[in-house]
C-alpha cells in the first residue's frame, strides 16, 4: 500500500493534543506482516539441488559480447544478438569460429539498464523466404519499449526491416523486458512481455507491475502474432472490451524463458521472481499466472517484506515449480534427443545467479504428463547463463557472460558452450 502525505498547518492546539497523545501512541504494538497463505507447489533451493556429474563443458565460440539469444541455420550456423546492438555468425562445422563482421542492418536499439538487442528466431519457412525476427529495446530513460522487427537475411545482411509489433504503454526506467521467441505450429509467434519494473517504478498512479493484470495494457503478458504481425482471430482476449487483442496470457513478471515442446506441444516459460519466487510454468491460452495478486517472492531488501500475502488463488496458474532462493531464470529448452540417457522430455532452464552466486542450469525431469517429478543443478563455473538451446545435431548449447561486467563495452567474455556426456570424447 502507498500512503500519500501532504502538508498542512500545525497548530498550537493541536500540538498540545500531540504531546499528550504521543506516550499512548507509542505504546501501540506495530502490525505484524500478514501471514503467508501457502501454495501448492514446493519451493526448491537450487544450491540445495544434486549436482550433475556425467557432463563435460565444451566452449565452442568465446570473445562474445554480452550474448543474449540465439537461433540454429537450417545449415547448422547459428545467429547470436549480443545485447550492446550487435547480431553476430557463429560457424559451426569441425572448427567452429566467430565471424569477425557482425551482420549488417540491425536496427538501432537502446542499449541501457536490461535493455538492447534481445532475443532472435526463424520463421518457420526460413529456408524459403529467409525471414529472421528480433527483439529489442527502443526510447530513453522516461519512455521505452519492446520491439519486434521482422527482416530478410541476404547472406549477411538485414534488408527489408519492418517493425511488426510494439509494447503499449510505453513505461520509464530500463527494466523487464521479457522478449523471449517461440513459434506454434499455426506459424503464430508468441513472445513474452515484462511487467515493466521494481518499486518504485509507477504508471498510472500504481506501481507498474500492476500492469501484469491489466488487459489493456501489454506489460506482464505473452503475446500472440501472426507472422506478419497481425492478430490472430482466435485469440483469447479479441473480442473483449478494451483488452489488447494480442494476449495470449497475462500475470506475468518477467518472462526470460519460453519454449514449447515439438513432441507434446506444451508450451513452457521461466520468469523472474521478486527476490526469489522464481518460476517454471505451462502456460494455456487466456490463463491468469497471478503476478502480483500472488507470489512466491517478496519485497527487494533486507526486511524481505511480503508483496502479498498470498501464494495461491482462485482462478490463478499455479506454477511447476518454484524456485527460492532465486535463480534469475533466462533461458529454455526441451530437451527432445537421445544424447543425454533420462533426459527426453525434461527441461532445462538457465540460471542467471543461484542465490546471488555464479549461474547454473537446472534439469527439470518432467513426466510423461508433465509433472515435476525431479531436479538436478548443471554448474558451469563463474558464469551467467543466458540462454540454452537444443542443436540440429541433438546436442545442447549455452550463452554464457562472465559474471561481472559482462555487458560493459569491450568485454568480450561471453561464450557458445555445448554439453557433452562424460562418455563422448569431445570434438569440433
Amino acid at each position: 500500500m502507498v500512503v500519500h502525505k501532504s502538508g498542512f498547518a500545525v497548530t498550537a492546539v493541536a500540538l498540545l493534543l500531540a504531546s499528550v497523545a504521543a506516550p499512548v501512541l507509542a505504546q501501540a504494538p506495530a502490525s505484524p506482516p500478514p501471514a503467508i497463505v501457502p501454495g501448492p507447489t514446493p519451493v526448491t533451493p537450487a544450491l540445495s539441488l544434486p549436482a550433475a556429474t556425467n557432463l563435460t563443458a565444451q566452449t565452442m565460440v568465446a570473445d562474445l559480447e554480452a550474448p543474449w539469444g540465439m537461433a540454429f541455420l537450417p545449415n547448422g550456423d547459428l545467429l547470436v544478438t549480443e545485447l550492446l546492438g550487435k547480431l553476430r555468425y557463429v560457424k559451426a562445422g569441425q572448427n567452429w569460429s566467430l565471424e569477425a563482421e557482425e551482420i549488417k542492418g540491425v536496427p538501432t536499439v537502446t542499449a541501457a539498464g536490461q535493455g538492447g538487442l534481445m532475443d532472435v528466431t526463424l520463421h518457420p519457412n526460413f529456408a524459403r523466404n529467409k525471414l529472421i525476427y528480433l527483439s529489442f529495446s527502443v526510447g530513453d530513460e522516461a519512455a521505452n519499449r519492446t520491439r519486434i522487427v521482422r527482416a530478410k537475411l541476404d547472406g549477411r545482411v538485414l534488408t527489408d526491416v519492418q517493425t511488426i509489433f510494439e509494447v503499449t504503454p510505453a513505461k520509464p526506467r530500463f527494466q523487464h523486458f521479457g522478449s523471449r521467441f517461440t513459434w506454434l505450429p499455426d506459424q503464430t509467434l508468441l513472445i513474452s512481455i515484462g511487467d515493466g519494473g521494481n518499486p518504485p517504478n509507477s504508471l498510472d498512479g500504481s506501481f507498474i507491475r500492476n500492469q501484469a493484470q491489466n488487459l489493456g495494457s501489454h506489460l506482464g503478458k505473452i503475446i500472440r502474432i501472426k507472422d506478419d504481425g497481425s492478430i490472430p482471430k482466435d485469440n483469447p482476449f479479441v473480442n473483449t472490451p478494451g483488452a489488447r487483442p494480442e494476449i495470449y496470457s497475462y500475470g506475468h513478471r518477467n518472462a526470460q524463458g519460453l519454449v514449447r515442446d515439438p513432441v507434446s506441444g506444451r508450451i513452457y516459460a521461466t520468469e523472474h521472481g521478486s527476490q526469489g519466487g522464481d518460476e517454471l510454468n505451462l502456460i494455456q491460452s487466456g490463463q491468469n499466472y497471478g503476478w502480483p495478486k500472488v507470489t512466491y517472492g517478496v519485497e527487494y531488501g533486507a526486511a524481505r517484506t511480503p508483496i502479498t500475502p498470498n501464494q495461491s488463488g482462485p482462478g490463478l496458474i499455479d506454477p511447476l515449480a518454484v524456485w527460492s532462493p532465486a535463480i534469475a531464470p533466462s533461458g529454455l529448452a526441451v530437451v527432445r534427443s537421445k544424447k543425454y540417457r533420462g533426459w527426453d522430455g525434461d527441461v532445462l532452464a538457465g540460471g542467471l545467479r543461484l542465490d546471488q552466486g555464479r549461474g547454473a542450469l537446472i534439469r527439470v525431469d518432467l513426466d510423461t504428463a508433465g509433472k515435476v517429478i525431479g531436479q538436478e543443478r548443471i554448474d558451469l563455473g563463474d558464469v551467467r547463463v543466458r540462454d540454452v538451446r537444443q542443436g540440429p545435431d541433438g546436442y545442447i548449447y549455452v550463452l554464457t557472460t562472465a559474471m561481472r561486467n559482462f555487458r560493459d563495452k569491450g568485454q568480450r567474455n561471453g561464450q557458445l558452450i555445448r554439453l557433452m556426456p562424460a562418455n563422448e570424447a569431445p570434438a569440433r
